[in-house]
């Protein structure tokens, strides 16, 4: 029986929380080829799919997250045959980064490689205690190119950065969060259940303030000031005369819980 690779689970009301599975077990989620066209794939779907509020990043595998790329399959391509994937496996990365609603990712067990770099690509990473993160590429002779160097670099800053990068240092799940790699730590086992908690909470909010709050961080993260107060402005504006600035204002005035419109 084929594996799935990457399929999607609805929670909550109207399937507002999208939860984003790594299925490729029997590889502890190892990325190859069709699993990173299967991951940008389900990214696409997600993007355009107005009823999506959250997405949590999980795996259906207990003792990995992502154990990064497909090491296997790489071994057997030729130069041709790896300048052809990378197209591939780069659309797979930024699929994750790229969504436009809130994102975070579950991680318990092995987040190696491509694997951290998947959670890196997500606004929040919950990890379990007993969970391993790393960027362990320059050992194999090869860089992180599914955005590591830009996205660990942005999170932790660059000597913690180049440390982690250059060492190869691996990180428990609570080695990590006081490294600040991590947003929250959980026991083992329980990064799922409390990141699906989490987007319970962000999906109760308004749709077109979640992904404008989204739009003006991104955007406005690496310019300067001035230009960053004008995205978050315009970003306001594209807000603030929608449908759910009304309902969510009416709403509060009446003690009664929104009903948001939606995008």
């Amino acid at each position: 029986m084929s594996e799935q690779m990457v399929r999607i689970e609805r929670h909550g009301e109207k399937g507002a929380v999208a939860e984003l599975v790594l299925d490729r077990p029997s590889a502890m989620n190892a990325i190859s080829t069709d699993m990173a066209t299967a991951l940008a794939e389900a990214c696409a779907q997600l993007a355009t799919d107005r009823g999506t509020q959250v997405v949590v990043v999980t795996s259906s595998h207990e003792k990995a997250f992502c154990v990064g790329a497909d090491l296997k399959e790489r071994n057997s391509l030729s130069d041709a045959d790896l300048v052809r994937q990378r197209p591939v496996a780069r659309a797979a990365y930024t699929g994750v980064l790229d969504l436009p609603v809130p994102t975070i990712a579950a991680v318990d067990g092995f987040a190696l490689g491509g694997g951290c770099e998947i959670a890196l690509s997500c606004d929040v990473i919950v990890a379990g205690e007993k969970a391993t993160l790393g960027l362990p590429e320059v050992s194999v002779g090869v860089i992180p190119g599914g955005g590591g160097t830009q996205l660990v670099t942005r999170r932790i800053g660059w000597s913690k950065a180049s440390r982690m990068i250059f060492t190869c240092t691996r990180f428990t799940g609570v080695e990590a969060h006081e490294y600040g790699l991590v947003d929250e730590v959980v026991p083992a086992g329980g990064a799922r259940d409390a990141a699906l908690e989490m987007a319970a909470i962000i999906a109760g909010h308004s749709p077109v303030g979640l992904r404008n709050a989204k739009k003006a961080m991104r955007l406005g993260f690496d310019v300067d000031l001035r230009t960053g107060l004008e995205v978050e402005d315009a970003c306001w504006r594209a807000t603030a005369f929608s449908g759910d600035r009304a309902e969510g204002v009416a709403a509060f005035n009446e003690k009664r819980t929104p009903s948001w419109p939606g995008v």
